[in-house]
């Protein structure tokens, strides 16, 4: 299946699916309502308690027992899910601004308000670094999941991960602007810099990591996302991936760049 990044939406057939993640065909079902009879006015939802008293009941028939069980467990995931009645009259009560989209990969359902998608709720596409300090990778996985509700709070828990990701870096973490400075004289591209002074992480309009700042949107926590990851591309992961490269070569091979490299400095 093709790799591709199209994030969910209601204009689109084909993007990631919230579920499982898979870039594939979306299905789209709008919705009819009937109201509920007065005999039964709320919705059943059942609880595991129901469940065992359905399993144990010996007066039901055991072919009735498996379908409802069946009914039960699909209920009991939380899940949204479909299940067709031949024998049911029509509905005439059209839904608007209320509908499915069903994934051709996992099957699952996703449930959205108007434009907006409501139900699993969507993350980021943006992967950490997975050479990220596991604290950081907290952080950056909990923005992920609060950045379609709070794009503004996902900014603060990102600006927080940066100054995190100084300090991992051996700088201090008390100014972000001084922090990436230095990590600039040590080696990190100078376009991360500007990138950062572009989102005002840094600068006469910054706020300090973890503050709210009122003009974040989503379009700045994206930034930030690849921001973070870059400077742990560039600091981390490469130096890592160079290091491990570099003891795989021959003994002697290793000793003759050392030792050329001593002169270099003589």
């Amino acid at each position: 299946m093709a790799k591709k990044s199209v994030p969910p939406s209601i204009k689109e057939t084909a993007f990631a699916c919230p579920h499982c993640g898979a870039y594939t065909t979306q299905y789209w079902y709008k919705l009819y309502a009937d109201q509920n009879p007065d005999k039964n006015p709320k919705p059943f939802v059942p609880s595991e308690a129901d469940r065992e008293r359905l399993a144990n009941d010996r007066e039901i028939p055991d072919k009735v027992k498996e379908i409802m069980l069946e009914r039960f467990e699909k209920m009991l995931t939380g899940l949204v899910w479909l299940e067709y009645h031949d024998d049911w009259t029509s509905c005439h009560n059209e839904m608007h601004n209320l509908y499915l989209s069903a994934c051709y990969n996992c099957k699952k359902f996703s449930v959205w308000v108007h434009d907006r998608l409501l139900f699993p709720r969507d993350k980021a596409s943006a992967q950490p670094n997975p050479d990220l300090p596991d604290e950081i990778v907290r952080d950056f996985e909990e923005a992920r999941e609060i950045v379609d509700a709070s794009p503004r709070g996902a900014a603060a828990l990102l600006r927080l991960c940066i100054q995190k990701l100084c300090i991992h870096l051996g700088e201090k973490g008390k100014d972000i602007n001084g922090d990436i400075a230095s990590l600039v004289s040590k080696g990190l591209n100078p376009l991360v810099q500007k990138s950062l002074d572009i989102v005002r992480v840094i600068g006469n309009e910054a706020v300090h990591p973890g503050v709210i700042d009122l003009n974040d949107n989503r379009d700045t926590a994206n930034e930030l996302f690849g921001l973070i990851n870059s400077i742990a591309d560039q600091m981390i992961t490469h130096p890592k991936n160079v290091k491990i490269l570099y003891e795989k070569l021959p003994e002697n091979k290793r000793k003759a760049i050392e030792d050329r490299n001593k002169k270099a400095k003589e």
